[in-house]
């Protein structure tokens, strides 16, 4: 079909009243999980275990398949991973990582940053496309649905003015999430890069919320409802271009904010009330090795080891091992080896992420 990939901003208006209505919900959910993330002691421990939720689920979508089990056995530091697809999601949820300490800093998000954000992702250098020849299919019947822009100049250009309509207030008033959903249409349908286009869209999504101010943390897992409602995102992202129906398409992306944003609450206050159990068992059953520091790293790494603990509390080989041994002790970790490594399982933890994994699926 031909479609031609628009200068933003869009000629018409597309905040119908049914989008400026349900712009609101989303709003309101998205500020009751930003207050709710900032009651947690140590934001690495939501940015570690949910951008690594956030990771598994976008990638999902592109099929690289992995299991939380395979996710927290891996050791991204050490280069240790318990499959090819556990790598490929920490290699995103490292360039989610990486791209919300620049949006942070510099309060842009750029078309280097965005080229930055790819290269991580596919761990190539191969920047924006060259070469024609790309086209979308249909997964099922190998036609033609889409062919995005062919020439290196002009996929420059319309990112040039992707980058401009995401940093310049200035070129147009429409609501923030709105502007969320056509930068990840326009970018989707510009299609810049060779692979990785899917997942790269994910990140923007989250990292223009961060650059808006309407979350402190890359804590909203959207991928995950794009997973679930797989082929009406695909199905509403191409109406947009046969019949301009930017308003299912909104929609949509409203309903993704809102709901993923509920969903979200649920799971970081549950975080939270384990946290706090943990806390108190800890002082009351360990008072001697109870630190702030000690909880931290047990829920920022719900698969622990020894070497985690030198490095993240900076104690010797022994204390750590003392540590983790009497967290089995009362309960609060379980232990199991894996090859010449043990690993100390949050257990409860785990648990949560499983359960919140499930009940997402039912609804």
């Amino acid at each position: 079909m031909n479609y031609t990939v628009p200068i933003l901003p869009l000629k018409q208006d597309i905040e119908s009243k049914a989008v400026l209505k349900k712009c609101a919900k989303a709003h309101q959910a998205l500020a009751e999980l930003k207050g709710i993330v900032a009651t947690i002691p140590n934001e690495s421990i939501l940015i570690s275990t949910l951008s690594l939720q956030e990771a598994k689920d976008s990638s999902a979508i592109e099929n690289i398949i992995t299991t939380h089990d395979e996710l927290f056995k891996s050791d991204y530091l050490a280069e240790q991973f318990a499959s090819l697809a556990a790598k490929e999601v920490y290699n995103y949820s490292n360039a989610l990582q990486d791209g919300f300490k620049q949006v942070k800093q510099r309060g842009l998000l750029t078309c280097n940053d965005i080229i930055t954000l790819q290269a991580a992702i596919e761990q190539n250098n191969a920047g924006f496309r060259t070469q024609s020849g790309t086209t979308l299919k249909n997964e099922q019947t190998g036609e033609v649905i889409y062919t995005p822009p062919q020439s290196y100049d002009e996929i420059v250009a319309l990112m040039s003015n992707l980058e401009q309509f995401i940093n310049d207030e200035s070129v147009c008033d429409w609501d923030d999430l709105v502007k969320m959903a056509v930068i990840h249409h326009q970018f989707e349908s510009i299609h810049p890069f060779y692979d990785g286009n899917g997942r790269t869209g994910r990140v923007i999504n989250v990292l223009y919320l961060i650059k808006q101010d309407l979350l402190s943390l890359p804590v909203l897992y959207l991928s995950r409802y794009i997973n679930q409602h797989k082929q009406a995102y695909y199905r509403l992202l191409q109406a947009v271009r046969t019949d301009q129906s930017w308003e299912a398409w909104l929609l949509f992306m409203l309903d993704a904010v809102e709901q993923t944003s509920l969903q979200t609450i649920s799971l970081v206050k549950a975080v939270k009330n384990l946290m706090q159990f943990y806390k108190v068992k800890m002082r009351t059953e360990l008072p001697k090795i109870y630190s702030q520091d000690l909880l931290n790293n047990i829920f920022r790494h719900p698969y622990t080891k020894i070497e985690f603990l030198i490095n993240d509390l900076q104690v010797h080989r022994n204390t750590a091992t003392k540590y983790l041994e009497s967290l089995v002790r009362v309960g609060l970790l379980s232990k199991h080896k894996l090859g010449k490594d043990n690993f100390y399982l949050n257990d409860e933890l785990i648990e949560l992420f499983l359960n919140s994994s499930e009940q997402q699926k039912k609804t």
